[in-house]
Parts: structure tokens; sequence; C-alpha cells
């Protein structure tokens, strides 16, 4: 429903575990009910659609979206999160018993990853038959207002001294490099840029060595590139999830959003309104 402004709905870490859940489900569909109302555009789910890595909770998760018409690369973006990729207690059940070689392990990442991308191939490419792939650029065009959304993998393999909770993020070079081209450049220049990723930006961030070594088993390892990125590319928000807290911070004049966790908070969620003439407001919503 265009009338001006954008409306885009932001959910994350929806932590679905199998078709028996059944009261996670129930608040779904009440949500999307509830999008669909209040006459949301888009919606972005910023990752962990599953619990554990399990591809049958995606299939979940695009059946909500199909029955509540939001299965459409128009309508909804989403990417993958940790919980999505990695499955922790196999991770290291497999690493103790065999031992594999770090490049191994990568490509079983990679594989699981590139799986996820099939699976919601229309949501990323826009057709049946094109190559989802990560970075992903989805430019949308409203009667008001062009939409760039710059969708990133932000989530890392899991290796034993490096990430052994499975919960640290990077966004590789090859991903951060993929838009050194000028043309794409260009044309981003006439978009109001939204940057996509799971992992956050800021975790805690005190003093305090307790909140210091959650930071470090959470982080976004090299934040600091992104966030030049974001800054070349003129991005004006970013949305996130992974760090469960419902927020938005600035950093260098850049909104960062946290989508929270609609495990936790099923009734809550983020709306960022964007007008005709470039400008944003973002509020959380509860709902009744």
């Amino acid at each position: 429903m265009n009338t001006g402004e954008v409306k885009i709905a932001h959910l994350s870490d929806l932590h679905v575990s199998g078709r028996k859940d059944h009261r996670q489900l129930e608040d779904l569909d009440r949500m999307l009910d509830h999008l669909n109302t209040a006459g949301f555009d888009h919606l972005v789910i910023s990752g962990d659609l599953s619990n554990t890595a399990n591809s049958g909770d995606w299939g979940v998760v695009k059946e909500k979206l199909e029955k509540h018409g939001r299965y459409h690369w128009e309508k909804t973006t989403v990417i993958a999160g940790n919980h999505d990729l990695i499955n922790l207690e196999e991770e290291m059940r497999f690493y103790n018993a065999l031992n594999p070689l770090p490049l191994l392990r990568k490509k079983a990442f990679d594989r699981k990853l590139a799986n996820f991308c099939r699976y919601f191939r229309e949501l990323i490419t826009g057709e049946e038959g094109g190559t989802p792939i990560y970075p992903f650029v989805k430019i949308i065009n409203y009667p008001s207002v062009r939409i760039a959304i710059t969708a990133f993998n932000s989530v890392f393999p899991w290796y034993p001294a490096d990430n052994p909770l499975g919960a640290r993020g990077e966004v590789d070079q090859k991903q951060l490099d993929a838009f050194s081209s000028e043309s794409l450049l260009s044309t981003l220049r006439e978009c109001f840029v939204i940057g996509l990723c799971h992992h956050a930006y800021k975790v805690y961030g005190t003093d305090s060595l307790i909140d210091q070594a959650f930071d470090w088993t959470m982080e976004l390892k090299n934040r600091e590139a992104f966030l030049d990125l974001m800054i070349t590319l003129h991005a004006r928000v970013v949305l996130h999830g992974h760090f469960h807290r419902f927020q938005s911070y600035v950093v260098k004049d850049l909104t960062f959003i946290n989508g929270g966790s609609f495990r936790i908070i099923p009734k809550q969620y983020s709306e960022l309104i964007v007008d005709g003439k470039g400008g944003f407001t973002q509020r959380f919503i509860m709902l009744p």
C-alpha cells in the first residue's frame, strides 16, 4: 500500500523448532496477519529462521509466508543467521570424532549456505532460474522512492578456537569487494540504501570484563570494514538481528536497527517508514 511513503517491517531470530512448535507458529501467523492488515509494503527477516540449522524449519517459515501472501520478491527479504547454518552440538561432535581440516569444514559450511540461498531463491533473485548468492542487491521501485536492500552473509563457520560457540560473524572480503563497481555505486546513489546482515555492529560495548567476553563470542569480526562499506554506499540504515535486544543506535551518522528476537518477544517488531524525500522514521511496535 503506497501513499507517498514505504512501510517496512523488520523481524529477526524466529528460532522455529519444527512443525510442532505450535505456540511460535501461531504467533507468526498473528504477526503476518497484522502486517498485512497494517499495510506494510515489505518484510525483512534478518536471520535465524531455524533454531538448530534444520532446513525443515526453513520450509515451515516459507509455508507461512506463502499462506499470508508474502512469499514474493517485492514483499519479503530473508537472510540466514548462524542458527540456520550451524548446529553447534553437531559441529562439536563431528570435530571431536574426526578432527576435520579447516578447508573441509569451510566447504561443508559453504554447501549449507548455498542450500539456504537455493531454498529462498525466489526472494533473492525474483525468479526461479536465477542464481542466488551473497551479497545480493534488491532494488524496488515504489511510486515515491527507490529502495535498495544490500544483503550480506555475516555467518562465520564454526572453529574450536576462533568461533567456539558458532556465534561470531564476518562479512568476507569477497562480499565487500563486490561493491567496487562504479556502475553499481552510481545506481545505488539514486536509492534509499538499506544494509542488511545478521550480526550486530554493537553488542554490549561496555568496560565490564564479563560483557567484553560475551561481546567476543557474538561480535562481527570485521565490523569496521563493513561500516566503511555502508558509508561508501551512502546507506541510511542497517538492519540486523543476532543480539536479542530490540534497539536502535547510531554510528557515524548511520542508524543501526536491531530486530531483537521474535522467539522471545513475539508481539514486537520494528517499523521503518521511508518517505518520498529520503527521510525516515523508525519505532518498535508491540501488538496488543
